[in-house]
């Protein structure tokens, strides 16, 4: 049984895991950037937009990304009060500026203590604990962790103690 399941996962990741279908898949966005922190902001956004059509999905964060002037980490970390300004109108379905400036926010804050947003990720993570349930939901609280967190944002993020399978988060 667990052989088969073996066997059917790698022919999926011999079928997908290829150019051709990553410039058609929202995977494309972080795949853009070489910096890591580039890639982890790119990816996360483009996870949280995740949802409806791809070609939009993409087209919507490959916007968010020429906001930032194709260079998220140092958007996040460096922007001025004119900056913001010029990104707000930015939405993406119920993803609106409110949320976008949370976002920023957020980097900032993280990126200022740490290097990578993996770090966010494996607070209260144990190897030996195989399920990331834990981890996810501490992602979570300390995502919004910001004072003044805008309670609509909270909706953005998936936790399993929201009942969620964070299938979007785990991109």
């Amino acid at each position: 049984m667990l052989s088969d399941l073996k066997i059917f996962l790698d022919k999926k990741v011999d079928e997908y895991n290829q150019p051709f279908f990553i410039t058609s898949d929202p995977i494309s966005i972080p795949h853009s950037f070489t910096k890591k922190q580039d890639i982890e902001i790119a990816g996360l956004f483009s996870a949280v937009f995740a949802w409806g059509n791809r070609t939009t999905i993409i087209n919507k964060s490959k916007e968010l990304m020429q906001l930032m002037h194709n260079a998220p980490h140092d958007f996040c970390l460096h922007h001025t009060t004119r900056d913001l300004k010029k990104i707000v109108s930015f939405k993406h379905r119920t993803f609106n500026a409110t949320d976008l400036l949370y976002f920023i926010s957020f980097f900032k804050y993280h990126y200022q203590l740490n290097d990578s947003l993996e770090t966010a990720f494996i607070r209260g993570f144990s190897k030996k604990d195989k399920n990331i349930e834990l981890a996810l939901n501490n992602f979570y609280q300390y995502f919004f962790s910001l004072p003044d967190v805008p309670i609509r944002t909270m909706k953005h993020i998936a936790s399993p103690h929201k009942n969620s399978s964070c299938k979007r988060l785990c991109m």
